[in-house]
C-alpha cells in the first residue's frame, strides 16, 4: 500500500453519525480488555485457585504449574483466531462479535463451578477461544477504517486506554478477593462481557460492506492466508512480534512469583505491577503523538534494540551483584515500556498491505502474537528458579532473535522513514 492508499482509507466519519472517534477508541479498547482482564485480574488469585482446585495444598510453596491458568487461556486465544478471521471476512464484523461475547460470558460462569484444576484449564482454553473472536473483530474494524501511520496512531490511543486494565486489574482482583472467593473474579468477567455485548449491539455499526465480503470455504481461506505469508512485511513483523512478545507473557505468568519470592514484595505486588503497566501506557500515548511525524519503523526498531540491551544489562548486573530491587524495578519498567513503542507499530506494519482481507490478516497476526508468544512465554516462565536471571536471559534471546527477523524483513536496513 502506498501513501495514496493510506490517505484514501476511510475514517470514523464513515461510521454511523452517533459513533465518533472517542467512543470508537473506547469501544475497541473495551473489547480488547476482555483478554487483558481474563489474564491480569487472575494474577493475585493464582495460588488460591491452584489450592482450591487441588493442584497444591494449603501452606505449600507456589507450583510453577499454576502458570497454566494463564497459558491455557492464551493457547485458547491464539490458534482459533485462524478460524475467526475468515468467518469475519465472510459474515461481517457484528455477528461473529456477538457469538464471541456470549460464549465468553457463558464459559466465565462455568469456571465458577469447577473444582478440578485440569477441568478449569479446559474451560480457560474455551474462554480464550471466544475472547479471540472479539479481539479479531476489534482489530478488523480498525483496519476497515484506517491504514498506515493513521492506524498506528489510532491503535496507540486505544492501547493507552487499554493499558489502564493491567494497571488496575491486579489490584481489582485483590479487592474482589477481600469480599468474595476466587470465583468472584470469573463472575466479574461475565459481567464485563455482558457490558460489551450490550454496548456493541446498540452502538457498533457493520464496517464491512456486503460487496467486500469473501466466500467462506477452504480454498478462499487458504488463498487469504497465503497472501499474508507471501507479503514480506506482514510475515516478517508477525514473526518478530510473536517472538519478542513471549517475554511479556513470561513475565505476566511469573510476576507474582518474582515479586513475592525474589523480592519479598507480595503484599504490594499489585502496586509494582501497576507501575510497570503505567510505563507501558505512557509509552503507548507517546507513540500516538510521535508516530505520524517520526514513523513506525524508527520508533519500533529503536524500542526493540533498547529492550534487548536493558534485558542484557539486568542479567549481567544480577549475576554480578545479586537481586537488588531498587536497580531491577526501574530498569525493568523501562524495558517493558518498549512494548508500548513496538506493539501498535509492528501491528500496523504487518496489517498495512492487507486491507482487503483485514479479518484474515488480523487473525494471522493475532495467531502469531498470542499462540507463539504464549508457548514461548510458557517455556521461559517454567525456567523460574527463584532468580530473575533465567527470565532476563530469555528476554535477551527473544529480543535478539526478533531483531534479526526485522533486519531480514527490511533487507538489512533499520530506522527507515517508509
Amino acid at each position: 500500500m502506498d501513501g495514496s492508499d493510506a490517505q484514501k482509507a476511510p475514517g470514523p466519519q464513515a461510521l454511523h453519525t452517533g459513533l465518533g472517534k472517542a467512543e470508537l477508541i473506547a469501544m475497541v479498547a473495551g473489547l480488547m480488555t476482555l483478554n487483558a482482564m481474563a489474564i491480569d485480574i487472575m494474577l493475585p488469585a493464582l495460588s488460591q485457585i491452584a489450592e482450591a482446585t487441588g493442584l497444591t495444598t494449603a501452606g505449600s510453596a507456589p507450583d510453577n504449574r499454576q502458570q497454566w491458568i494463564i497459558f491455557a487461556y492464551v493457547l485458547g486465544f491464539g490458534a482459533p483466531q485462524l478460524l475467526w478471521g475468515p468467518i469475519t471476512d465472510r459474515f461481517g464484523r457484528r455477528a461473529p462479535l456477538f457469538v464471541g461475547l456470549i460464549g465468553y460470558m457463558v464459559v466465565s460462569l462455568l469456571c465458577v463451578l469447577v473444582k478440578d484444576f485440569w477441568v478449569l484449564l479446559g474451560f480457560r482454553f474455551l474462554q480464550g477461544l471466544f475472547s479471540s473472536g472479539a479481539r479479531i473483530v476489534a482489530s478488523a474494524v480498525v483496519r476497515d477504517l484506517f491504514a498506515g501511520r493513521a492506524m498506528a496512531s489510532f491503535m496507540s490511543l486505544v492501547m493507552t486506554i487499554f493499558m489502564i486494565v493491567p494497571i488496575v486489574a491486579p489490584a481489582f482482583g485483590q479487592l474482589i478477593l477481600t469480599v468474595a472467593p476466587w470465583e468472584g473474579i470469573f463472575i466479574w468477567l461475565a459481567i464485563w462481557g455482558a457490558v460489551m455485548l450490550v454496548w456493541t449491539w446498540l452502538r457498533l455499526p457493520e464496517t464491512l460492506p456486503s460487496e467486500a465480503r469473501r466466500p467462506l470455504n477452504l480454498t478462499s481461506a487458504m488463498d487469504a492466508y497465503l497472501s499474508v505469508l507471501r507479503t514480506r512485511a506482514s510475515l516478517g513483523y508477525m514473526c518478530a512480534s510473536g517472538i519478542v512478545f513471549g517475554a511479556l507473557f513470561a513475565f505476566i505468568a511469573s510476576s507474582e512469583q518474582v515479586f513475592r519470592q525474589v523480592f519479598g514484595q507480595g503484599d504490594s505486588f499489585a502496586l509494582w505491577f501497576a507501575g510497570i503497566a503505567g510505563v507501558m501506557a505512557v509509552a503507548n500515548f507517546t507513540n500516538s503523538r510521535l508516530v505520524q511525524r517520526i514513523g513506525m519503523r524508527r520508533i519500533s526498531h529503536t524500542a526493540l534494540i533498547l529492550f534487548t540491551a536493558i534485558s542484557a544489562g539486568l542479567a549481567i548486573s544480577t549475576w554480578l551483584f545479586g537481586e537488588i530491587f531498587v536497580v531491577f524495578f526501574p530498569l525493568f519498567a523501562v524495558a517493558f515500556g518498549c512494548f508500548g513503542l513496538m506493539g501498535s507499530n509492528f501491528s500496523a506494519l504487518a496489517m498495512e498491505p492487507l486491507g482487503k482481507i483485514a479479518g484474515t490478516a488480523s487473525a494471522a497476526y493475532g495467531f502469531a502474537t498470542t499462540l507463539a508468544s504464549g508457548l514461548i512465554g510458557a517455556l521461559i516462565g517454567a525456567q523460574f528458579n527463584g532468580s530473575t536471571i533465567p527470565l532476563m536471559l530469555g528476554f535477551v534471546a527473544l529480543g535478539a532473535t526478533s531483531l534479526v527477523i526485522v533486519l531480514i524483513t527490511e533487507n538489512g536496513r533499520l530506522f527507515s522513514t517508509r
